[in-house]
């Protein structure tokens, strides 16, 4: 069975076989099927929605958070893309990048390198810290408590790494983990806003996501760079999405394997992706798959991120007076502190909350490094096919886990957002790009995006393009 695209680009053909069958298509069945979007999500609400989102909102006004619609918009239809290469052929995103000229080592090391600078640093680990020393000490941290806050940054960085390491199935394990953060963080966040936002400030916070083209007098534009990007997911979270994807087995994945754990000691994954012919049957159960696809990232993901962006910030500008300023080390914490001033049992409610939010976001950024580096490595031909890719991922989980170790102390919660959010902004902005190339290039044209698809991938890199422009002149220019 020949499959009906010979243009595989620069690695190894694809096998080809037919496509498997989803479930039955029901709202029933697409509960059972759905859930890297669920991984993503926990991992968006933590840096975006819990801490850049409110700081940029108190700092200049609601009527920003339109700049949050386009961007989970945006970066929803920038994932579905992603996904689609991965449902046609197995592969995440990256290989299919890898595959394209100037060849897999430009490719990978190209963004090897961007995962690290976005994602090296422990930033959601840091907020997490300040969250956990205001649990233990009763107060929010101050700058004199940095030092404390910093081990506590190397403590959680460390249990990531240990929680990681413990499941048989990576992807498993944090889909798990990350439904039941979900249903705590959003039970605790519509109890507080139903209890102590009026109802006129929903109707303002409301009209600010669809205030489209405000854009206060003296913006910081690498603020609004780190909102516009973690208002989602944001440069390598966006294109991870494909790799979980890949693990749960959607589409030409089911033939493809999964990384496995970190201490497997057989190959689970296939050493090339495998492609279906063209035919009837098998665009039938794509359409299946697509809807699928379309549910998770659309209806749970952009959703969830929606929701969870417009509870945080209709919370956030109930409590605190515009041009509010926070300090690094009590980025995670100052949700909890004004709450406290209603009534002194939300100290600890917020804190717990924060916490659960920070933690996830810590372990999916973990996850997140070590997943495509060992995919990138994996594709590219830079360690031995014999070798586990669970076993290489645990290698560069220890590897990261030590840097980001020595990073915590390089700055504080607030600094590390900043770069974090900076470095996904571009990436996001050249990652649409090549997508479309990607998906109008290698796919069958019975399986590439519709026009307005491909129009809306072009967006996509204009406004974080324009974002990323902005913020570098504003950079240098002091």
């Amino acid at each position: 069975m020949k499959p009906s695209n010979p243009n595989h680009g620069s690695l190894p053909p694809w096998k080809s076989d037919d496509l498997p069958a989803p479930l039955p298509f029901s709202w029933r069945n697409a509960l059972r099927t759905i859930g890297p979007g669920a991984i993503l999500l926990v991992g968006a609400i933590g840096m975006g929605e819990w801490i850049a989102g409110p700081l940029f909102v108190v700092q200049h006004g609601r009527s920003v958070l339109w700049i949050a619609t386009l961007a989970f918009v945006l970066q929803s239809l920038l994932n579905l893309e992603a996904v689609r290469y991965t449902l046609y052929t197995g592969e995440p995103v990256l290989t299919g990048f890898m595959r394209m000229r100037p060849g897999s080592r430009v490719w990978g090391v190209f963004y090897a390198l961007g995962g690290f600078a976005q994602l090296g640093m422990p930033a959601a680990a840091a907020g997490c810290a300040g969250v956990a020393f205001a649990m233990m000490q009763g107060r929010a941290p101050t700058d004199a408590d940095a030092p404390t806050v910093t081990w506590i940054t190397v403590a959680l960085v460390l249990i990531s790494a240990v929680v990681l390491a413990s499941g048989k199935k990576v992807e498993r394990l944090l889909e798990r983990l990350s439904w039941m953060m979900i249903i705590f963080i959003f039970g605790f966040l519509l109890w507080v806003n139903f209890t102590f936002v009026p109802l006129k400030d929903w109707g303002s916070t409301l009209t600010g996501f669809f205030s489209f083209g405000v854009v206060p007098e003296k913006v910081d534009f690498v603020m609004l760079a780190v909102f516009a990007a973690l208002a989602g997911s944001g440069g390598i979270g966006n294109l991870a999405i494909a790799n979980w994807f890949r693990d749960k087995g959607f589409g030409m994945a089911a033939k493809a394997g999964n990384m496995g754990g970190v201490w497997s000691t057989e190959q689970t994954l296939a050493p090339v992706g495998s492609v279906f012919p063209i035919n009837a049957e098998n665009l039938k159960r794509w359409r299946d798959w697509w809807r699928y696809a379309i549910i998770d990232q659309s209806g749970l993901w952009m959703l969830g991120c929606i929701v969870g962006m417009f509870l945080m910030v209709n919370l956030a500008s109930s409590l605190f007076q515009p041009g509010m300023q926070v300090t690094g080390v009590a980025a995670g914490v100052f949700q909890a502190a004004e709450m406290r001033k209603l009534w002194e049992g939300f100290w600890i409610l917020g804190l717990m909350n924060g916490f659960w939010i920070l933690f996830s976001t810590t372990l999916t950024n973990v996850d997140v490094l070590a997943r495509v580096v060992a995919d990138i490595a994996w594709a590219g031909g830079a360690v031995p096919k014999q070798m586990p890719v669970g076993r290489l991922y645990g290698l560069l989980l220890l590897g990261f886990t030590v840097f980001a170790c020595f990073g915590a102390f390089l700055g504080d919660a607030k600094l590390l957002l900043m770069i974090l959010g900076a470095t996904a902004a571009p990436i996001t902005a050249f990652s649409a790009l090549q997508i479309l190339h990607l998906n109008t290039t290698l796919l069958p044209r019975e399986l590439r995006p519709p026009l307005w698809r491909k129009i809306a991938l072009v967006l996509c890199a204009l406004f974080y393009g324009f974002i990323s422009f902005a913020m570098f002149r504003q950079i240098f220019s002091h």
